[in-house]
């Protein structure tokens, strides 16, 4: 069985940070990145003026990115074998796009 030229990008809940879904697609078109779930949706008392994806910390298969936006924050699990560094450069590119 070969392994599919791009990632998956996995719909388990209804309700995302506004402009997230485009980024995680354009993120699973890279090589080296297998699946991408979105997790819990929560708010915060900071303000965040801008959308930032960054990688929080490393988890078994891969790593936990926190998306914010506005008062907004959203957990991303994403399964790759790429290394922090790798996945970081791919994130600023999904996001600039």
């Amino acid at each position: 069985m070969t392994k599919p030229s791009t990632g998956r990008l996995v719909w388990n809940h209804s309700t995302h940070i506004a402009g997230l879904i485009p980024i995680l697609e354009r993120l699973c078109q890279n090589e080296g990145i297998y699946t991408i779930t979105p997790g819990v949706l929560g708010r915060v008392k900071g303000h965040s003026p801008h959308f930032q994806l960054r990688i929080s910390v490393p988890i078994r298969g891969g790593f936990k990115a926190i998306a914010r936006h506005g008062k907004s924050v959203q957990e991303v699990f994403i399964v790759t074998d790429l290394d922090q560094e790798q996945l970081e450069a791919m994130i600023q590119v999904a996001v600039s796009k």
